[in-house]
């Protein structure tokens, strides 16, 4: 299930509505409610998030946490690993082999790991100033 997925089934128990009746009302089939729950299918187009939105009256944060679930929420990951350290494609590679099998307070450990770690962009060195430009006998040097 996907974060997006399991906050439209709070949101469909909170109103107490099957995904049949919600479905019939958005004009999508009932299966594709059951997989964007599932995490079976990708994130919902905006226009759909609108609907869903007006559906259940989500208005300003509300709304905006749904747009940003759904973001989160793609079934299929892809990780360019271009200009990562060694170190860090490992890690990558790791974690894609191993998540399904972590326990959930290790998932939060990491998630809070990563929330404590502020990566600080590497410093810029200082601009060059423009040099002056000299005007000597009408040639500019």
């Amino acid at each position: 299930m996907t974060p997006f997925g399991e906050k439209l089934r709070q949101l469909r128990a909170a109103k107490g509505v099957t995904q049949r009746d919600m479905a019939a009302v958005l004009e999508v089939s009932a299966a594709y409610l059951s997989a964007l729950e599932h995490g079976r299918r990708g994130a919902p187009t905006a226009g759909l998030i609108h609907q869903i939105c007006q559906y259940f009256g989500l208005i300003w944060d509300d709304a905006d946490e749904l747009t940003a679930l759904a973001k989160l929420s793609r079934p299929r990951l892809k990780l360019h690993a271009g200009g990562l350290t060694p170190a860090q494609t490992a890690l990558a590679n790791r974690i894609t082999r191993e998540l399904r099998h972590l326990a959930p307070e290790t998932v939060a450990a990491i998630n809070a790991l990563l929330d404590g770690a502020s990566p600080t962009p590497p410093a810029r060195p200082p601009r060059a100033k423009p040099r002056a430009r000299v005007k000597a006998a009408g040639r500019e040097w």
